[in-house]
């Protein structure tokens, strides 16, 4: 693929870098138009949006660290690989949320709303920065014989991700990006109908770990330290994120339809 876009003498301008720019300003602008729908203020949200971003890449950075631990040990020149790696989405997705929760404490946002706010917004920015993800050659997937495969063969992507050359691969980049226009949409739809605040961020993180689950399976990039039968650690934390989320959702289901049993 194309990792660098252009190079004006030393100075270069990654392909994955402006797409990450153009996810966040996308998702900012979702997020913009759901807070005014609610009522929220859309200055608090544009400055959670930035706060958020980058607990999201600090926390993204340190679970990759965490998880490649011997790999730098042994190899600390493999540092300014992880530098320059986008890390784990959900060492991203914690930290933010962290920050998220913090945010809305302190300035009085309402938590639920702010949520539902976010959630459709994170789906989309997830949408256009795996298209980055495919660009740069991070992320990629276990060799395949599928008409659909794609082939790296910049030295570049090598260099700066260590996707093998020359291999058809699954299009794991795009296997996720696809997942998160999908439930961009259902969440579209679900914030129209939803009865309940709350529901459209704990749908966003139920749709997002089945998927997360699923594509994982043929991801070929995984060095961390496997859990029982195999599953990353990404597996992991999936399940436990798809059991919060589907049992959140059942909670607000029970609590909606409880008035409506006591009067039978």
């Amino acid at each position: 693929m194309y990792p660098i876009l252009f190079r004006i003498f030393d100075f270069q301008i990654g392909t994955y870098g402006l797409l990450y720019a153009i996810s966040f300003l996308t998702a900012l602008r979702v997020a913009t138009h759901y807070a005014r729908k609610e009522g929220i203020d859309t200055g608090r949200i544009l400055d959670l949006g930035i706060y958020t971003l980058l607990a999201g890449i600090v926390g993204a950075k340190l679970l990759l660290l965490l998880l490649d631990l011997p790999v730098y040990w042994d190899h600390p020149g493999e540092l300014l690989r992880t530098w320059r790696a986008a890390g784990v989405f959900y060492g991203g997705l914690i930290l933010a949320s962290v920050v998220a929760l913090f945010y809305a404490h302190r300035h009085r946002l309402p938590l639920r709303k702010t949520a539902d706010v976010l959630a459709p917004a994170l789906a989309l920015g997830q949408a256009f920065g795996r298209v980055g993800c495919f660009a740069a050659g991070c992320c990629y997937g276990i060799p395949t014989r599928g008409f659909w495969s794609v082939t790296f063969r910049n030295p570049d992507a090598r260099a700066l991700t260590g996707v093998p050359l020359e291999v058809p691969l699954h299009p794991t980049q795009l296997y996720h990006s696809g997942a998160n226009l999908l439930i961009f949409i259902i969440l579209v739809f679900a914030y129209r109908r939803k009865r309940t605040d709350g529901t459209v961020f704990w749908l966003f993180l139920l749709l997002h770990a089945l998927f997360r689950f699923s594509i994982e399976f043929l991801r070929g990039d995984f060095r961390g330290p496997s859990l029982v039968g195999g599953l990353t650690t990404s597996q992991g934390i999936a399940l436990l994120a798809a059991l919060l989320g589907g049992g959140m959702l059942l909670k607000y289901h029970l609590e909606r339809e409880s008035p409506q049993i006591g009067k039978k």
